[in-house]
């Protein structure tokens, strides 16, 4: 989960069902390859790092003219900040949300969700504000993004505490089959935000971290999932 390309690379591979952003992530990375499909991609465009995380080793590009430049900028950040100048391509999405759900696995194979956090008020890609539960998503698609984050979990075989991204198109139709949210990435660890869900669980997540850790089960920790 440590390489975006590789996560999205698997969920299309074995979980077809969990939207991922259009884009590519193929191996080939010479930068014409990567201006050639920039172009089938489309525009607006997000250049990203695959190793990356808070926000660096990212390009916005509008148009084709800047897609040389956001390539070298985001792989020399890249190099710079991960030692990895592996990059992705992914259709640029104007008005979303980012949600992200908390998931927790044990040593037996069980994983549990702790419910979203929304952190769409963001500053140069790192969050601002963290609140849950999000106060634009449906009782329905909560349901949905929930069982999307418990699915990637037990694919990866997942023990411990972490987050599962997602954006939400916030132009999406409500009225369509298909799903609002779309993959981002998985946090394999517990994070500085998850506060914010033990004040509306009434979770100590630090000392279910410790349980698991030791080997006890979800079970024994009470945590069973309803729904």
């Amino acid at each position: 989960m440590g390489s975006k390309i590789g996560a999205k690379n698997l969920l299309s591979k074995h979980a077809p069902h969990i939207p991922t952003i259009p884009g590519y992530q193929g191996n080939e990375q010479d930068i014409e390859t990567l201006i050639n499909k920039a172009k089938t991609v489309g525009f607006p465009l997000l250049i990203k790092a695959s190793a990356g995380g808070g926000g660096k080793g990212m390009r916005v590009v509008r148009e084709q003219e800047g897609v040389k430049e956001g390539i070298e900028g985001a792989r020399r950040e890249a190099l710079s900040s991960f030692k990895d100048g592996t990059l992705l391509l992914e259709r640029y999405f104007e008005d979303v949300r980012h949600i992200e759900v908390q998931i927790i696995g044990d040593k037996y194979g069980n994983i549990v969700h702790c419910f979203e956090r929304e952190c769409t008020i963001q500053r140069r890609h790192q969050k601002v504000i963290e609140e849950t539960p999000s106060p634009v998503i449906t009782e329905k698609q909560r349901r949905e993004i929930g069982a999307y984050a418990v699915s990637i979990g037990k694919l990866i075989n997942y023990v411990g505490l972490g987050t599962v991204e997602f954006i939400m198109d916030n132009s999406h139709d409500p009225s369509a089959s298909s799903s609002p949210f779309y993959f981002l990435e998985v946090n394999t660890r517990l994070q500085v935000e998850h506060p914010v869900t033990e004040a509306i669980t009434g979770l100590d997540l630090v000392k279910i971290q410790i349980g698991v850790a030791a080997g006890k089960s979800l079970a024994s920790l009470g945590l069973l999932q309803e729904g």
